[in-house]
């Protein structure tokens, strides 16, 4: 019994101990813990439709595309005069002819071998070479250029060609993909894709007031070479010519310029049916309305196009525009800017009628305007004094009694063509084209139009030297 009390008891203490020691590290040498809930949301990328989302394929617009953009080769002979005197020329007094290349890039629109390109890929050129997709080469002759849009058109004999129909670039949507195809530094076939970025820039490359610019922007990578490719949609439909860059070095840097297919179609069936663009002016000068120019001229709202004045005698002014009108909309299409208006009327010819809606004193009136050309009237324009670009004009007898001659044209003008850049200066007098008289212009034009190979300019510098220039007739 003893014994039973004495182990009762030994164990009541080591209860007791064990309690207390627990108490003690409790209170003095455990550390608290923290139990953390953390929500993990979901998280995805966005921009992109749950997790379906793909990049568009755009392996049929390309593989549509590659065989109808063509590789533009160009020669042209700048340069070359003489004194006059072969001894003088014997010791230097003269200056030779030389031989620049070019290259760029085209798109054949129809099977019978057409080929739009920009302007400026071909101005000048005595010889063109095409080369196409399957490395066949071919002689090309230039129908037509226009300086104004930097559109020309060229002509391969051959049959059964590989060629791209006409998109609706009106139809791009900011966003959209598109494909640029063309022969940057000379690799030939390059596809690169991109985005609309905007529609109508005007980015004044030119510095001509009179150029039309109404330009489709994209981020597809464009380089020297692509001036003249093709800008297609996700159809492999032609959009656009694309034509220039924006950068300080030469070289793409982000954004790229094309022509869009409003301007083209109508610039090329122009040149091919007239051998020249037949183009159509409303007759106003026009101010692009942002927010100073709606507080300078009390407007309500930011829209539309301001008319600061109507030309006298124009389409405008005859059929009723008024100097302060807001132009709206031409054709039922709405213009915000002076590029969309160029844009539009663009698309039509000399005697074709459209419907102008303006604003004026806060309430709108429509208009029926029948367009004209630079001429002010609605016929069909041949600049006939014009060759190669150069625009010429009869000289006076005082000045062939001055220079000591019977005979001799006056370049007037000049403009883009193979006189500017064989380097012929303005006020030059053409007395002889490939040792032939020259006593007006159609002696001219029956010379060059027969002319086979080079052709031979001679005749006197405006400060009366004599000299020479030779170019490439075809």
């Amino acid at each position: 019994m003893k014994n039973a009390t004495k182990y009762g008891w030994t164990f009541v203490m080591v209860l007791a101990a064990s309690f207390l020691a627990v108490l003690v590290y409790s209170k003095y040498f455990a550390k608290p813990q923290i139990v953390t809930v953390k929500e993990t949301p979901a998280v995805r990328y966005t921009g992109f439709p749950g997790q379906e989302g793909n990049l568009p394929d755009l392996t049929f617009a390309a593989e549509n595309t590659v065989n109808a953009v063509v590789h533009i080769m160009t020669q042209s002979v700048r340069g070359g005069w003489s004194s006059g005197n072969p001894w003088l020329d014997f010791f230097g007094y003269r200056q030779e002819p030389q031989v620049a290349q070019g290259f760029g890039s085209g798109v054949i629109i129809s099977a019978d071998g057409y080929i739009v390109t920009n302007n400026h890929v071909v101005d000048g050129a005595q010889k063109i070479r095409v080369v196409l997709n399957d490395k066949r080469e071919f002689d090309a002759r230039l129908i037509g250029g226009d300086q104004t849009t930097d559109l020309a058109v060229l002509k391969i004999d051959e049959k059964g060609l590989p060629y791209l129909r006409y998109g609706n670039s009106e139809e791009l949507r900011i966003g959209e993909w598109v494909l640029a195809v063309g022969n940057p530094f000379n690799l030939t076939s390059t596809v690169t894709a991109g985005i609309v970025s905007a529609k109508a820039r005007n980015i004044n490359i030119s510095g001509d007031r009179s150029s039309i610019e109404s330009f489709i922007q994209t981020d597809a990578a464009v380089n020297p070479g692509n001036s003249g490719g093709a800008l297609v949609n996700q159809r492999g439909e032609l959009v656009g010519i694309n034509t220039a860059i924006a950068s300080r070095t030469g070289s793409y840097s982000g954004y790229s310029f094309a022509i869009p297919t409003t301007i083209v179609h109508k610039v090329v069936e122009d040149l091919k049916k007239y051998g020249e663009v037949q183009r159509a002016l409303l007759g106003v000068e026009i101010i692009g309305v942002d927010a100073q120019v709606a507080e300078e001229y009390k407007l309500d709202k930011i829209e539309g196009v301001y008319v600061a004045n109507v030309t006298e005698g124009g389409a405008a002014r005859d059929a009723g525009l008024k100097s302060g009108d807001v132009i709206m909309s031409i054709a039922g299409k709405k213009v915000n800017s002076n590029a969309e208006l160029q844009e539009v009327v663009s698309q039509y010819r000399p005697g074709d009628e459209v419907k102008v809606t303006v604003k004026r004193d806060k309430s709108e009136k429509q208009f029926t305007v029948r367009l004209r050309n630079k001429l002010g009237d609605t016929g069909i324009v041949n600049d006939s004094q014009i060759v190669f670009g150069a625009e010429f004009e009869t000289i006076s007898d005082r000045e062939k009694s001055k220079h000591g001659i019977d005979r001799g044209i006056m370049i007037k003008k000049l403009g883009s063509g193979k006189f500017k850049s064989a380097g012929v200066p303005e006020g030059f007098i053409v007395t002889d084209v490939n040792k032939r008289p020259v006593y007006d212009v159609s002696d001219l034009k029956r010379v060059v139009s027969g002319a086979r190979g080079g052709i031979l300019i001679e005749g006197i510098r405006p400060d009366g030297e004599l000299a020479y220039f030779v170019f490439g007739a075809n």
